[in-house]
């Protein structure tokens, strides 16, 4: 074994038996090797939060967080969070130029309340309940009444939406 190979074997360890230095080093590599995954990925990954966008940061986190406890081999852990960066870069590449796939993936809205007039059976749909208008009425409306509201619209993201009637 080569020197550079054996000083590599010191530094991060091999296997779950590692002491806790060599968990710390995993995690500074682990670290910057993530920070560069989610640069690659693109700022939509943690800035929109849609559904599509979750799935990356829980699976790059359960999957990074492997290499750092030894529970996999480090570099087929890192090769697995570069593959899971890579094709959530390509759905969102395709979703881009044709809009029923990315329909498909992210979602489309759904109006709840068109002029001051609920939807049930699209609130019904988007499981979304009475007091959940109410709520987004007081916090973004002002707390405006149910008829002062020109529309109220379920985000593709699961946040509400309300458009106030113009007078």
């Amino acid at each position: 074994m080569t020197k550079a190979m054996q000083f590599f074997d010191w530094l991060f360890g091999e296997g779950s038996a590692l002491t806790p230095w060599q968990m710390a080093a995993r995690a500074l590599v682990v670290f910057f090797f993530a920070l560069a995954m989610i640069r690659a990925s693109g700022r939509r990954s943690f800035g929109q939060q849609s559904p599509f966008d979750i799935c990356i940061t829980v699976l790059l986190g359960a999957v990074l967080s492997r290499a750092v406890v030894g529970a996999s081999p480090f570099w087929s852990t890192m090769a697995a969070g570069a593959a899971l960066v890579a094709t959530h870069r390509l759905v969102a590449l395709a979703g881009r130029r044709w809009q029923g796939f990315e329909d498909l993936v992210n979602g489309h809205k759904i109006t709840l309340v068109r002029d001051g007039r609920l939807d049930e059976k699209a609130m019904h749909h988007a499981l979304v309940s009475r007091k959940d208008i109410d709520e987004a009425l007081r916090q973004q409306g002002g707390g405006v009444s149910l008829d002062e509201v020109e529309c109220a619209v379920l985000e593709r993201d699961g946040k509400l939406s309300i458009v106030k009637r113009r007078s």
